[in-house]
């Protein structure tokens, strides 16, 4: 008190801008010779809370590429709104479908035009290259990307990228052969890293999806996973 005011010293309210939530979920991807599988949870959850319990996080653009998108999920729908309109005006200009690699760049792209207020979301592109051997693209949150034989993202990533390094890749292994992948194994590997990281990530869980894409078309397959 001073001079009979009270002076109050705490600080200013305010309201924070918080534009961006991370509402959990994986994507896992990975590129045979004449195949892709990608692979998604379907928790959404946003803190302790779970959103739904079906939502698969990967949408198909071409008959042979599929895009995978995990993060804040308004942003999510917001870009692939916005990235299929791209691609059907491409179709329309050009009278043919886009390519994997062109959808790759496309994505780039888009990122990167958002660059100063990003989308706060992790993206997989996967399909099949212009010589139908399986091709998977990884992005930051601002365009930058390079192609993978496999990749992770997600809250269960640092989980299950170790395991598609060891098992698929076959790095830091000794006398090891490298052969080529198929199909099956793949599956079973991606099964048990859904698998093992529902039982210790909280944001993943309830079931996953696997789709296999092919020359001849996209198969799916689902696993449950645990619920709590």
């Amino acid at each position: 008190m001073l001079n009979g005011t009270t002076i109050n010293s705490e600080q200013p309210i305010g309201h924070n801008f918080q534009p961006y939530t991370d509402n959990g979920g994986n994507m896992v991807a990975v590129a045979g010779k004449d195949f892709v599988i990608v692979a998604s949870d379907t928790r959404l959850s946003e803190g302790y809370s779970i959103q739904t319990r079906d939502r698969v996080k990967f949408f198909k653009l071409t008959d042979s590429t599929v895009l995978g998108s995990t993060g804040c999920w308004c942003d999510v729908l917001a870009f692939v709104k916005v990235l299929n309109a791209r691609i059907k005006l491409y179709n329309y200009d050009h009278r043919k479908s886009m390519s994997t690699n062109a959808t790759s760049q496309l994505v780039s792209t888009m990122l990167y035009s958002k660059r100063f207020f990003p989308y706060y979301i992790s993206n997989i592109v996967a399909g099949l290259d212009e010589n139908g051997a399986g091709a998977v693209y990884s992005y930051d949150p601002v365009g930058s990307f390079d192609r993978y034989t496999s990749q992770a993202v997600g809250s269960s990533s640092p989980l299950i990228q170790p395991l598609l390094d060891n098992q698929i890749e076959k790095k830091n292994q000794a006398n090891v052969e490298k052969l080529d992948l198929t199909p099956d194994f793949v599956k079973r590997v991606v099964k048990d890293a859904f698998i093992s990281a529902a039982e210790r990530d909280m944001y993943c869980g309830d079931s996953a999806v696997i789709q296999l894409i092919t020359k001849d078309g996209i198969t799916e397959e689902r696993i449950q996973l645990r619920k709590d």
